[in-house]
């Protein structure tokens, strides 16, 4: 049994709230609860505690590039991070295309610290051809479908598949671009493919696919879910299909608000990511979506690489960068710091929204709801540091960023599964070390 003491709750307003966690759950207070009778106590006096967060998008790696990352490792990134529940991508090697590579995950995730989710491809082997068995995915614990990695090419399967997500009742996550616009190219098609004479990938690549997603998913009534927007024109699309009625969601990425292109020459392969990194107008853009709701979660599409591929020229290093233990941080930073969103909807866009999106039982510390917490204190300042990161990869453009907003306690199921404020009593537990 576990009381959080003295905490800012998120959705009680201003007040302060004691929380009793028991058996994994969240448990109303008894008149006149005697606290020595918690087996710890985790005093909150100015942190704030939040439903832990929920990653709708993250590359465990698992099965396949465990060198990347495997399930517990990441895990253990997302449990740093405050996050409690982490959705993979099916891009694995076997593809998590079939009901054995699924449960394959969910039997290794039952060993891991917060609780991961898989997704099923759409098609085998992410071919853009034939189509998976949908209902066998579903029945072993898909969360949705998603090609993610490698955009449905086909407009005629992309619809047949969205008719039969909606007759089964599952969601469509797809990323969006035209594959022939694209390529492999490294960088955003504009000032800093020009400059360093390489081929860029066009927003309009995204665009184009944004668009006819969501005309799909509105003539089939599908449930579409558009991963990772970074373009002001996918915005205004989303935005109008939305008012339109199609059953449209979107999420993004704290890269495409926090950086933009320049970033390439900065820091070259580390800032290659897929979708790219845009302009200042696309980060505006995102930032505005965000704000009035168009874009309903942030994400983080983690993607871990190994040095060595890191270290390979820009034209061919993969694409991608991790991002679970900035998520919360970055966001606090760059939309609730600066004024542009409450604490309350910044935390809601990686918690109860992603949470809604997918139909988890998750995103929430209502009473009878699954102990899943983070306890954090929104002001504390703290520098990049990827060598103190759980993640086994490194590749993350934020080294050496100032960022405001620390985890201190992520709580999943009722335990403690990270800690980091040894300064803090704790009734019954005491950390080996900050990092523990």
């Amino acid at each position: 049994m576990t009381l959080i003491k003295g905490g800012n709750v998120i959705g009680a307003g201003k007040k302060t709230l004691d929380i009793l966690v028991e058996n994994g759950r969240i448990v109303k207070i008894p008149n006149g609860f005697n606290e020595t009778r918690a087996t710890e106590v985790i005093d909150a006096t100015g942190l704030t505690v939040a439903p832990g967060l929920v990653d709708m998008h993250v590359h465990f790696r698992d099965p396949g590039y465990e060198y990347k990352e495997d399930i517990m490792s990441g895990a253990a990134a997302a449990a740093a991070g405050g996050v409690t529940t982490c959705c993979c991508m099916p891009n694995t090697s076997p593809v998590a295309d079939n009901v054995d590579i699924l449960k394959y995950i969910i039997d290794k995730a039952k060993k891991a610290p917060v609780k991961v989710i898989p997704y099923g491809a759409v098609t085998h082997g992410q071919k853009g051809g034939e189509l998976t068995d949908f209902v066998a995915l579903k029945v072993v614990g898909a969360a949705a479908l998603s090609d993610d990695g490698a955009s449905i090419q086909s407009a005629g399967l992309m619809r047949r598949a969205l008719s039969l997500a909606r007759e089964y009742g599952l969601l469509i996550i797809s990323h969006c671009e035209d594959s022939e616009l694209v390529y492999n190219f490294a960088v955003n098609e504009g000032a800093v493919s020009h400059k360093l004479g390489i081929n860029g990938r066009p927003a309009i690549a995204e665009e184009l696919m944004v668009a006819r997603d969501v005309m799909l998913a509105a003539e089939t009534g599908a449930r579409l879910h558009i991963a990772h927007v970074s373009t002001a024109g996918s915005v205004g699309i989303i935005r109008k299909a939305k008012a339109a009625g199609a059953d449209v969601t979107a999420e993004t990425c704290p890269q495409y608000f926090s950086l933009t292109e320049n970033e390439i020459i900065r820091q070259g392969a580390l800032a290659r990511v897929n979708p790219p990194l845009r302009t200042a107008s696309d980060v505006e853009a995102i930032v505005d979506g965000i704000t009035d709701g168009t874009i309903d979660a942030i994400a983080t599409d983690h993607a871990p690489h190994s040095p060595d591929e890191k270290r390979k020229p820009l034209v061919d290093a993969p694409s991608g960068m991790i991002g679970l233990e900035t998520m919360l941080a970055l966001s606090l930073t760059q939309l609730y710091h600066t004024g542009k969103l409450s604490l309350e909807r910044t935390i809601g866009s990686m918690s109860a929204n992603p949470a809604s999106i997918l139909r988890l039982d998750a995103g929430t510390l209502n009473e009878g709801a699954d102990a899943d917490i983070v306890i954090f204190d929104p002001g504390e300042e703290w520098i990049v540091d990827p060598d103190m990161f759980k993640s086994k990869s490194r590749n993350t453009p934020f080294t050496g960023m100032k960022l405001r907003g620390k985890v201190k306690y992520t709580i999943s199921r009722g335990e403690i599964v990270y800690r980091n404020d040894s300064t803090r009593f704790v009734q019954g537990v005491q950390p080996a070390s900050p990092y523990e």
